[in-house]
């Protein structure tokens, strides 16, 4: 994938900031006692997102010529 579209960067600029706000609230209702089940899958979505940007940015592996 190119990285130096548009659409593509801010994509993945967003889902790291609502991963970053997910892993936050996440960790505070999970610490508050408030609200843990909803806490943990915050943190699981969060997880989820940076893994899929991950995925996305991750370099490929230049093909063969021929």
């Amino acid at each position: 994938m190119i990285l130096g579209s548009g659409f593509a960067t801010f994509a993945l600029s967003i889902a790291m900031v609502a991963a970053f706000v997910l892993g936050i609230f996440g960790i505070r209702l999970v610490m508050t006692g408030a609200d843990r089940k909803r806490g943990l899958l915050m943190l699981g979505v969060g997880a989820v997102l940076v893994v899929n940007v991950l995925i996305w940015a991750w370099p490929m592996p230049a093909l063969p010529a021929g």
